[in-house]
């Protein structure tokens, strides 16, 4: 059992998680919520209705896809915006800055220009997280665990695109300097069964307050 911080003790207002789908993003941010006793903000993939038609049309799904995740992410940070960081914090599975790293990877020229507009037109004031934690694993693995949670979509979700988002986000965080940042090998992490990998991960998240850090669990030796 891992005691939850308070309130008064938590210096970390704000924490993002980020990865490419099935690295365990989603299962970190509602653990790191309740540790917290924070907010929680999900990206909420279910609510887009646009999403299985992407999967299975990349070509004809992927602006509305885009757009439809642009304007969800917008509002809930909006509503974060006009809370009271001062008093509450929140926990996300998703970046805003992230946002284009997809547009990139999914829409033609025509598309990005569009989707570009849109964005610009937004007038986005998004809240820099206190610490931004990125799961990484390799394709092979976010595959078998996709394939473990069995969503109907993600069925189909190809080894290629995968490839390209994993691409997309270690080039992303590669020059990302907006927050703090912990790197997280996730590849043999078990953050539901596995308590040790769990707790240390939580004292590496306690410890992160600037920079960049790895983070790398240990086997437990008996």
């Amino acid at each position: 059992m891992i005691e939850a911080k308070t309130t008064e003790t938590n210096t970390k207002k704000f924490i993002a998680v980020e990865g490419p789908i099935g690295v365990g993003k989603t299962t970190l941010a509602r653990k790191l919520a309740e540790y917290y006793n924070a907010e929680l903000l999900l990206e909420e993939a279910e609510k887009n209705p646009f999403l299985p038609r992407f999967y299975q049309d990349p070509k004809g799904g992927a602006l509305p896809t885009q757009l439809f995740f642009l304007f969800q992410r917008v509002q809930q940070l909006k509503e974060l915006r006009q809370g009271d960081m001062f008093i509450n914090s929140y926990v996300s599975d998703f970046l805003m800055d992230k946002d284009k790293l997809f547009a990139q990877v999914t829409l033609d020229n025509d598309e990005i220009n569009l989707y570009q507009q849109v964005y610009d037109n937004l007038t986005i004031d998004t809240p820099q997280p206190d610490l931004v934690i990125y799961l990484q694993a390799p394709v092979d693995v976010l595959l078998e665990r996709i394939r473990k949670r069995a969503v109907a979509h993600e069925a189909i979700i190809q080894k290629d695109y995968l490839q390209k988002i994993s691409d997309a986000y270690m080039e992303f965080f590669h020059y990302y300097q907006n927050s703090p940042l912990l790197i997280v090998n996730a590849s043999g992490i078990d953050l539901v069964e596995n308590l040790n990998d769990y707790r240390q991960l939580l004292e590496r998240i306690n410890e992160t307050n600037n920079g960049r850090h790895y983070f790398n669990p240990k086997p437990v030796t008996i």
